[in-house]
């Protein structure tokens, strides 16, 4: 009876077990196929959570304020610009300070102190010297946006630019990285002068001191500065500035390593704006202050406008600090 009984039941258990392994095997979906991801979409230049057009602060708020100073800096800051632009030049000491001009008389009261140093080039005077001027004085009496006269400047205000110093791309830094900020940092070009052979990596030097690589863009009409910038430090972002239109932009920044186009706003249309931007390159476009002309770039995705009335533009987007 042992054996009669041991057949039938393997060949139950022997059922059962196929079948489990055939259940199996249905209930078993097949693993899905490999999808390719698309590649990640270029970062914006200096504001990697920023999508919309930038407002940048020529020179500071320069309608409100002496430009190129920290009372500029912090006008603009005030309004809700998403960064500031700023030039670099050298003194004849090899210091590093913020101005445009390759003179100092418009912006300072250099003649009246240095009355024999014609015609007042900035590279020939020290650090010391130019600490000495006023860089404020000059706005208040010309009022060159007509913006106090407007109202747009209190006479609180008018009365603290008296004085203002130059400062230096340390302390403009410095500015900037205290309030979590953003800048331009634009090379004034140097060929010619004593300060040309060490500009470039001076400011890269300070840059990495300081530890704002990653919140700054560094531009400049010298385009042989962008490429040196790219040699001292790689990770900072670059901007080819450009007066005129040039014939092939993408060739351009490609042969730079450049992040940006930067030209004047006369020396591009709003589709060759689409054009650069597709092919993942900022364009930022100096320097715009009419808000019709602000909107059509708006419209046409520029990457950010340099303007000497942020608080004109500041309306036309939504904040992204």
């Amino acid at each position: 009876m042992t054996n009669l009984m041991t057949y039938p039941i393997r060949i139950m258990l022997t059922l059962v077990l196929l079948a489990l392994l055939i259940a199996a095997a249905t209930c078993t979906s097949p693993a899905p196929p490999l999808v390719s991801q698309p590649p990640p979409k270029p970062q914006e230049t200096a504001t990697p959570m920023c999508t919309r057009t930038l407002n940048i602060a020529h020179r500071g708020a320069r309608s409100l304020a002496p430009e190129n100073t920290l009372a500029a800096a912090a006008k603009a800051l005030e309004i809700g610009a998403d960064m500031w632009e700023f030039d670099v030049a050298v003194s004849a000491d090899g210091e590093l300070f913020l101005l445009h001009d390759d003179r100092l008389d418009r912006t300072s009261n250099v003649r009246e102190l240095f009355p024999g140093r014609a015609p007042w080039s900035s590279h020939t005077f020290t650090l010391a010297e130019i600490r000495q001027l006023d860089f404020g004085a000059w706005f208040v009496a010309l009022d060159p946006f007509k913006q106090i006269a407007a109202g747009k400047v209190s006479p609180q205000e008018s009365a603290r630019y008296r004085g203002e110093k130059a400062p230096t791309l340390r302390e403009a830094l410095e500015f900037t990285r205290q309030n979590n900020w953003r800048a331009n940092i634009e090379i004034k070009d140097q060929r010619g002068k004593p300060g040309d052979a060490t500009v470039v990596e001076k400011v890269v030097a300070l840059v990495d001191e300081l530890r704002v690589t990653d919140r700054v863009l560094i531009s400049s009409f010298n385009h042989s500065y962008l490429e040196r910038v790219k040699k001292a430090n790689p990770a900072i972002a670059t901007g080819a500035l450009v007066s005129t239109p040039d014939p092939d932009p993408l060739a351009l920044l490609r042969r730079l390593g450049a992040q940006a186009y930067n030209p004047n706003v006369k020396a591009i249309e709003p589709a060759e704006v689409r054009r650069i931007r597709d092919q993942g390159f900022d364009v930022f476009i100096y320097t715009v202050n009419d808000e019709p002309t602000m909107r059509s770039l708006v419209e046409a995705r520029a990457s950010g406008i340099f303007t000497d009335f942020p608080q004109t533009l500041k309306p036309l987007s939504a904040d992204c600090r």
